[in-house]
């Protein structure tokens, strides 16, 4: 027998997907490296933990009952045990004892005479199951059980109803990439450098530069740009903490990141609870640290003067951007704070596991207002491009409209069947670059589904569903016309947002964490669960 931590780990972290712990399953395949694992996930079915853990119990029940010449006493336990039962010695001794009386006393009956009916006194009776088939009942003892095929089937059924199957039977094998829309190989360029998971990756704006952060403790910036004629295509940013007097790693992942409007600094949150500004050339312009906990969420604001910030320590803040110092803290949630997103310059909103949405004002020691309704964790929060709107997507399965104009929500789109992972709102409408296209919202879900709305009318558009596993993030392409999914089953999928139709689509080597488009729109990048970055090339 043979039996890895890599493998308990494994079954535990899919446990845990499938049950709808995403975060804490998030969280504990990060600390327990399960993408450095050898295991191929599309080969362990649904319910594996919850299956073996049943095999284990039914062996020892069988254990309990059998004889010291390996035989097994005939009849039912007298009550199943229980999973916690079963790994008591004590509970287990006492079952031992009960079947070996209860045994004295049958094999003592089977010594009693024949009645007149012809039908021994301990024997079955008109109705009474008979063993293996053996209707004279002259066989009090039954071989070790084996297990059929029926009771392996009636495994998997019992494991479906006490956990949500993810993902989905239909899922364990991966599907195929159809020819018509499948990028060569030749226009995909793979970035390798990254000794864990990506978990994020976003273009500069002015720039054909691309950061990516990983669970490394680093950062990095890849150079795409045509005309580069330096020898190295990336820059290492080593996130790094003063330790006795030197600098040394932090060892703790790089959680978000997020470009300048000018595509001259670059920010980073990272696990270690600082947050970094770089200049594109890679050099550490200053340190952050005011947050008590991993930094779950980082962004700029458009006029490039502050940065804002989300924490695990329950509060947001805004940095000064040219100082470092932190201009303002806002406690008000009660737990995690998992997303920010600027309105304008000075106010912003937050959400959280508390279920809350905040919007807060530089200045204002209050929430101008919060936002209440949703019923589990929300996942992540976006302001439409005029500022009017916000969006939110959270674990109660629901995405909402917001409006500063009103309390409740506006709309409460209920369509996908688990978790919403995150939201992006197209660059369409007024106020945007594209005034004469519609403007659409973009929710991604651990149901493997991506969903196009329409927003005015609160109505789904586009259910787009080739992907086999959670879908982790999606983008609008600059001039809104193609959307960019990735998913845990290793690929990006391209689609038209006019008509729903999968354009393009890539199959990788990892899970995909992240996509985004570069600004001219001709590129996107994703980076991926075996640290890679890879960069899809749809220029003609």
């Amino acid at each position: 027998m043979s039996i890895t931590s890599d493998e308990v780990n494994f079954l535990v972290y899919r446990y845990l997907q499938e049950s709808g712990f995403s975060h804490s399953a998030f969280t504990f395949g990060i600390e327990s490296h399960i993408s450095q694992s050898n295991i191929n996930g599309t080969l362990v079915p649904p319910a594996a933990l919850i299956s073996i853990l049943q095999k284990g119990l039914q062996y020892v029940e069988a254990e309990i009952s059998i004889n010291e010449d390996g035989t097994v006493f005939d009849g039912r336990p007298i009550e199943s045990l229980s999973l916690i039962d079963a790994v008591m010695p004590d509970v287990v001794q006492t079952r031992q004892q009960a079947f070996r009386d209860k045994l004295a006393q049958q094999q003592a009956a089977s010594a009693l005479p024949v009645s007149a009916s012809g039908n021994q006194s301990g024997g079955p009776k008109n109705g009474d199951a008979t063993v293996n088939g053996d209707e004279n009942g002259t066989h009090n003892m039954i071989l070790w059980p084996q297990l059929t095929p029926q009771m392996e089937r009636s495994h998997l059924k019992a494991c479906a109803d006490v956990c949500v199957l993810w993902p989905p039977d239909n899922h364990c094998e991966a599907m195929e990439v159809d020819v018509d829309v499948e990028i060569p190989a030749s226009k995909a360029t793979v970035l390798r450098g990254h000794e864990s998971e990506v978990f994020i990756c976003a273009w500069n704006p002015v720039s054909d530069l691309l950061a990516s952060g990983s669970g490394d403790s680093t950062a990095r910036i890849w150079n795409l740009n045509e005309n580069n004629n330096s020898n190295s295509t990336q820059l290492v940013l080593r996130h790094c903490i003063r330790e006795g007097g030197q600098d040394v790693p932090s060892n703790k992942d790089v959680t978000s990141l997020d470009w300048n409007s000018d595509g001259t600094l670059l920010a980073t949150g990272s696990y270690d609870g600082f947050a970094r500004i770089w200049t594109k050339d890679g050099n550490l312009a200053s340190t952050l640290g005011q947050h008590k906990g991993p930094i779950f969420a980082l962004k700029w604001n458009k006029k490039g003067n502050s940065i804002l910030s989300a924490g695990v320590d329950k509060t947001t803040i805004i940095w000064d951007a040219h100082t470092g110092e932190a201009k303002q803290q806002f406690p008000f949630h009660s737990a995690p704070a998992l997303d920010v997103d600027w309105q304008n310059n000075t106010t912003f909103a937050s959400c959280s596991t508390d279920m809350c949405i905040h919007v807060c004002r530089l200045g204002s020691d209050r929430p101008l207002k919060t936002f209440q309704g949703h019923t589990n964790e929300v996942n992540a929060i976006k302001w439409d491009p005029s500022g009017m709107l916000l969006a939110s997507c959270s674990d109660d399965m629901t995405l909402k409209i917001w409006s500063m104009k009103q309390e409740s929500c506006v709309h409460d789109l209920q369509a996908h069947s688990k978790e919403i992972y995150t939201i992006k709102w197209s660059p369409t409408g007024p106020g945007t670059s594209n005034p004469n296209s519609n403007i659409m919202l973009a929710s991604a879900s651990f149901d493997s589904t991506v969903r196009l709305w329409d927003v005015e009318r609160g109505v789904c558009i586009h259910t787009l569903t080739k992907h086999q596993e959670p879908v982790y993030s999606v983008a609008f392409s600059p001039d809104g016309k193609h959307l960019a999914s990735g998913s845990f089953d290793k690929c990006v999928h391209i689609w038209n947002t006019t008509t729903g139709a999968l354009v393009h689509s890539y199959r990788g080597t990892g899970g995909i964490f992240e996509v985004c488009w570069n600004s001219t729109g001709d590129k996107v990048g994703a980076s991926a669960s075996d640290g890679s970055v890879c960069v899809l090339d749809l220029r003609k």
